[in-house]
Protein backbone atom coordinates (compact mmCIF):
# COMPACT_ATOMS: atom_id res chain seq x y z
CA UNK A 1 0.00 0.00 0.00
CA UNK A 2 2.81 2.57 0.23
CA UNK A 3 6.44 2.73 0.17
CA UNK A 4 8.90 3.62 2.56
CA UNK A 5 8.16 7.48 4.36
CA UNK A 6 9.69 10.23 2.22
CA UNK A 7 11.45 12.25 4.54
CA UNK A 8 13.64 9.14 5.11
CA UNK A 9 16.17 9.34 2.77
CA UNK A 10 19.25 7.07 2.02
CA UNK A 11 21.09 10.65 1.15
CA UNK A 12 20.45 11.97 4.91
CA UNK A 13 22.53 8.45 6.10
CA UNK A 14 25.48 8.90 4.14
CA UNK A 15 27.63 10.52 5.84
CA UNK A 16 29.20 9.96 9.57
CA UNK A 17 28.81 12.59 12.14
CA UNK A 18 32.71 14.05 11.85
CA UNK A 19 32.16 14.69 7.89
CA UNK A 20 29.08 16.29 8.17
CA UNK A 21 30.50 18.35 10.84
CA UNK A 22 34.22 19.02 10.16
CA UNK A 23 32.94 21.73 7.62
CA UNK A 24 32.15 23.96 11.07
CA UNK A 25 35.23 23.38 12.72
CA UNK A 26 37.45 24.42 9.89
CA UNK A 27 35.61 27.25 9.58
CA UNK A 28 35.88 28.39 12.87
CA UNK A 29 39.59 27.57 12.36
CA UNK A 30 39.66 30.13 9.77
CA UNK A 31 38.09 32.58 11.43
CA UNK A 32 40.61 32.62 14.17
CA UNK A 33 43.27 32.58 12.28
CA UNK A 34 42.27 35.42 9.86
CA UNK A 35 41.59 37.83 13.10
CA UNK A 36 45.37 37.50 13.99
CA UNK A 37 46.79 37.63 10.23
CA UNK A 38 48.15 40.46 8.65
CA UNK A 39 47.13 40.76 5.00
CA UNK A 40 49.38 42.23 2.61
CA UNK A 41 50.22 42.78 -1.16
CA UNK A 42 51.29 39.61 -3.12
CA UNK A 43 54.94 40.70 -3.53
CA UNK A 44 55.32 42.61 -0.11
CA UNK A 45 54.14 39.43 1.51
CA UNK A 46 56.12 37.16 -0.36
CA UNK A 47 59.27 38.95 0.37
CA UNK A 48 58.43 39.17 4.34
CA UNK A 49 57.98 35.43 3.90
CA UNK A 50 61.55 34.96 2.46
CA UNK A 51 62.82 37.50 5.47
CA UNK A 52 61.11 35.57 7.40
CA UNK A 53 62.61 32.29 6.27
CA UNK A 54 65.71 33.15 7.19
CA UNK A 55 65.38 35.16 10.45
CA UNK A 56 64.17 31.32 11.15
CA UNK A 57 67.08 29.88 10.21
CA UNK A 58 69.08 32.21 12.35
CA UNK A 59 67.85 32.58 15.18
CA UNK A 60 65.30 30.35 17.33
CA UNK A 61 62.33 31.16 18.83
CA UNK A 62 62.35 31.29 22.68
CA UNK A 63 61.44 27.66 24.66
CA UNK A 64 58.15 26.93 26.30
CA UNK A 65 57.50 23.98 27.88
CA UNK A 66 53.93 24.51 27.87
CA UNK A 67 54.31 24.52 23.62
CA UNK A 68 54.53 21.62 21.74
CA UNK A 69 58.20 21.40 20.59
CA UNK A 70 59.04 23.36 23.17
CA UNK A 71 57.73 26.22 20.93
CA UNK A 72 60.34 26.35 18.42
CA UNK A 73 58.07 24.69 14.99
CA UNK A 74 55.88 27.27 14.29
CA UNK A 75 53.70 28.03 11.51
CA UNK A 76 52.96 32.18 11.16
CA UNK A 77 49.87 31.47 8.44
CA UNK A 78 47.52 29.28 10.65
CA UNK A 79 48.95 30.31 14.04
CA UNK A 80 50.04 26.47 15.14
CA UNK A 81 52.62 25.28 16.69
CA UNK A 82 54.14 21.62 16.13
CA UNK A 83 55.94 18.96 17.64
CA UNK A 84 58.92 18.62 15.07
CA UNK A 85 60.23 20.09 11.89
CA UNK A 86 59.07 17.02 9.83
CA UNK A 87 55.60 17.84 11.31
CA UNK A 88 55.57 21.26 10.07
CA UNK A 89 57.21 20.31 7.13
CA UNK A 90 54.17 17.80 5.97
CA UNK A 91 51.76 20.40 7.07
CA UNK A 92 53.13 22.99 4.72
CA UNK A 93 52.41 20.28 2.41
CA UNK A 94 48.73 20.50 3.25
CA UNK A 95 45.70 21.99 1.25
CA UNK A 96 44.60 23.86 4.59
CA UNK A 97 47.62 25.48 4.66
CA UNK A 98 48.16 26.31 1.30
CA UNK A 99 44.68 28.03 1.38
CA UNK A 100 45.24 29.91 4.45
CA UNK A 101 48.63 31.47 3.13
CA UNK A 102 46.69 32.50 -0.03
CA UNK A 103 44.05 33.99 1.55
CA UNK A 104 46.89 36.44 3.77
CA UNK A 105 48.45 37.06 0.46
CA UNK A 106 45.41 38.58 -0.62
CA UNK A 107 43.48 41.65 -0.45
CA UNK A 108 42.64 42.92 3.05
CA UNK A 109 39.46 42.14 4.07
CA UNK A 110 36.46 44.50 4.97
CA UNK A 111 36.34 46.67 7.80
CA UNK A 112 33.87 48.84 9.52
CA UNK A 113 35.94 51.71 8.18
CA UNK A 114 36.13 51.09 4.87
CA UNK A 115 31.96 50.93 5.03
CA UNK A 116 31.36 53.85 6.50
CA UNK A 117 33.97 55.88 4.18
CA UNK A 118 32.26 54.05 1.03
CA UNK A 119 28.66 55.05 2.64
CA UNK A 120 29.70 58.79 2.67
CA UNK A 121 30.00 58.66 6.66
CA UNK A 122 33.67 59.26 7.29
CA UNK A 123 35.25 62.20 8.79
CA UNK A 124 34.06 65.02 7.20
CA UNK A 125 36.25 67.34 4.36
CA UNK A 126 35.85 71.24 5.64
CA UNK A 127 38.65 72.57 3.54
CA UNK A 128 41.85 74.17 4.92
CA UNK A 129 41.97 75.75 8.37
CA UNK A 130 41.39 79.07 8.45
CA UNK A 131 43.18 81.42 10.77
CA UNK A 132 41.29 82.30 14.16
CA UNK A 133 41.45 84.98 16.07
Amino acid sequence: MGGKCPSRKVKKRRFSHKTARRSKFLLKDILFAGSFAVFRSNYFFFFVFVLSLAEEAAKPLPLDEDLPGMGQFYCLHCDRYFASEDVRDEHFRSKRHKKRAKQMSGPAPHTQIDAELAAGMGMPDNGPKLMSF
